[in-house]
């Protein structure tokens, strides 16, 4: 194990504990408040959001709240290694157990979003993230960004923040954070 690998272990297992700590209905509610008023200023964009693991903040109200105005989609893991692709996703849809235990839609048609919701496990005030450590929205984030501007919302509780976070060159940084507490822009 190399010394970054375990910074980032360290760090991911007091975020982890942060965020079990903030977990909760009502400040789930306070982010999704926050998150509509930031995805509506992207109406008629094609967007992402995901579908909520463990003691994630829960971006779902929000997504079927958007689904009014833009195609939404969920991450779609295909293998270890490869971007994320995103599988079209509304309110009603069958869901199916997917990889890594979210769900997915039975009926899978992808997107390309040009604005992306993305989960993680903790972030600071610099737009930088710390995901689960399978570089899967970092190498989807740099392929969507090649392609067109892609707009990367961050979407946590105001408890991940950490003061400093192990990042490395490839880490995407991300455009915005909205949390229970507000909305952070870089």
């Amino acid at each position: 194990m190399t010394d970054l690998t375990a910074v980032k272990a360290a760090a991911r297992k007091a975020a982890f504990a942060r965020r079990k700590e903030a977990h909760s209905e009502a400040r789930s509610a306070l982010g999704v408040a926050h998150l509509i008023s930031v995805l509506s200023d992207h109406k008629g964009k094609v967007m992402t959001g995901y579908m909520p693991i463990r003691t994630e903040i829960n971006p779902l109200p929000a997504m079927a709240a958007m689904a009014a105005w833009s195609s939404i989609g969920v991450p779609y893991i295909e293998s270890q290694g490869l971007p994320l692709k995103f599988a079209s996703w509304r309110p009603d849809s069958d869901m199916v157990d997917g990889p890594f235990g979210a769900q997915v839609p039975a009926k899978l048609e992808f997107i390309t979003p040009e604005v992306v919701v993305v989960p993680l496990v903790a972030f600071d005030r610099k737009g930088g993230r710390l995901g689960y450590g399978g570089g899967f929205y970092d190498r989807t984030l740099e392929g969507l960004r090649a392609q067109r501007p892609t707009l990367a919302i961050g979407y946590a509780y105001g408890a991940q923040q950490a003061e400093d976070l192990p990042l490395e060159p490839t880490d995407q940084p991300l455009d915005a954070i909205v949390t229970d507490e507000g909305v952070i822009w870089f």
